[in-house]
């Protein structure tokens, strides 16, 4: 037995010294040619991403030259009202709208062999517009609820302004306050607002430019006042906290208009939904009784 077990033993460990000196000491060039291989293609991922960003932003240019301008004009509007999304450039946007649009077309033609009829061609068509337009109905939506957060918020910022101006500093001074304690949509907008004025804007046009950002009908009215005010002379605290009573005023006048409007709205689910039930069960065992009592039932 121990002429078997030495030898495997003395096997073992030739066989595991050898191993280490290939690894280590004697295939340097195998390493090296392994190192280079490494290193080739960490320095060829750079390489590749580049390309890639290369190559989106060809199909970028290319998709911004095909676009129709009022499309352009329409997606960029729309873009602004929403807040200028970092993460959605509009080239991303255009971008999502041509794969959309071929996804959909795909999936029409797969729709048009399945069916062979006019159903398929209609349900393709539909999906292929949605999905064609959906950035632009994810950017209205974005925009509703942004213009929403800025009607709510425009009233207390107004407010924080006037004690401010009260307080002794000049308009600008109490927009740059509120814009930094502020948080929310309209203090970013506020912020931007500064920034514009800052590298060279006229304080009128920036004005006027934060209306037209918004799309926000009070935050424009409030911005002709603001420039009424200084083009006439007009103290700014009384601007500004009489634009703030009057912001106040139109929302609870405007949250008693929806509380009047809920009635109305509930009518049709009552009547679809809640009178069907009702009726089932209060004339439900009536009938059931003269249907008995009538031979031939």
């Amino acid at each position: 037995m121990n002429s078997v077990v030495v030898p495997a033993v003395i096997s073992v460990f030739l066989g595991t010294g050898l191993l280490a000196w290939l690894l280590f000491v004697g295939a340097p060039a195998g390493r090296r040619k392994v190192l280079a291989n490494l290193n080739r293609d960490l320095e060829a991922a750079p390489d590749l991403h580049a390309a890639g960003e290369q190559a989106a932003s060809e199909l970028a240019d290319v998709l911004r030259r095909r676009t129709p301008p009022m499309l352009l004009k329409s997606i960029s509007k729309l873009w602004a009202s929403a807040g200028r999304p970092e993460a959605w450039p509009i080239d991303r946007i255009l971008t999502m709208k041509l794969l959309g649009g071929l996804a959909g077309f795909v999936i029409m033609l797969g729709f048009i062999l399945m069916l062979r009829d006019m159903r398929g061609f209609l349900m393709g068509a539909a999906l292929t517009a949605a999905l064609f337009f959906l950035p632009e109905i994810l950017l209205y939506n974005t925009g509703i609820k942004r213009k929403q957060a800025i009607n709510l918020q425009l009233p207390d910022t107004l407010d924080q302004m006037s004690i401010a101006v009260n307080a002794g500093l000049g308009f600008d001074a109490a927009m740059q306050r509120v814009a930094k304690n502020g948080r929310g949509e309209l203090a970013s907008e506020l912020v931007r607002t500064l920034q514009d004025i800052q590298v060279g804007m006229t304080r009128r046009d920036a004005y006027f430019d934060l209306a037209e950002r918004t799309g926000v009908p009070k935050l424009e009215r409030f911005v002709r006042a603001v420039v009424q005010g200084e083009t006439y002379g007009i103290a700014l605290a009384d601007v500004l906290q009489s634009q703030a009573e009057e912001l106040r005023m139109e929302r609870r006048q405007d949250a008693e208009r929806r509380a009047m409007q809920i009635p109305v709205k509930v009518i049709f689910p009552v009547i679809l939904f809640i009178m069907p039930a009702l009726f089932i069960v209060v004339i439900g065992p009536g009938v059931i009784q003269i249907m008995k009592s009538i031979p031939g039932f």
